[in-house]
């Protein structure tokens, strides 16, 4: 692993946010300060590729990048925000229904996070 790959493999891997390519390139770059824009993007596509890290992709937002420990997420359809869960695994159940082994899944729930319910509540009340 390149010494940039190690540097994006840590942000991410210690981070408990789910980071887009330009907060990963602002963090690497206070201990890289000659790292270039273009030297993550290259280099976070290779880790995704080699299973390293995940991207999640959520419609109207630029994709972010997470661990590969197990966990699934909630999105929040109003303002975009990402939050870990873990549900049961559902790995038994999956293999079952597909009639083998798969590679991977990636369990999105759609829902409006409090700070949004709240905001619409106050607003329906007006």
């Amino acid at each position: 692993m390149t010494t940039y790959e190690q540097e994006i493999y840590a942000v991410i891997n210690t981070s408990n946010d789910h980071l887009t390519v330009e907060q990963i390139f602002a963090q690497v770059r206070e201990k890289q300060p000659k790292v270039v824009l273009a030297t993550i993007y290259n280099n976070v596509n290779k880790l995704c590729e080699a299973g390293l890290i995940r991207r999640i992709s959520v419609e109207g937002s630029p994709d972010r990048y997470d661990r590969i420990q197990r966990h699934d997420h909630l999105v929040c359809r109003r303002c975009r925000r990402l939050a870990d869960l873990t549900f049961t695994d559902l790995t038994k159940s999956l293999r079952t229904e597909v009639g083998g082994a798969f590679l991977s899944y990636d369990l999105k729930v759609f829902y409006l996070c409090p700070d949004c319910r709240e905001h619409q509540k106050d607003k329906l009340c007006k």
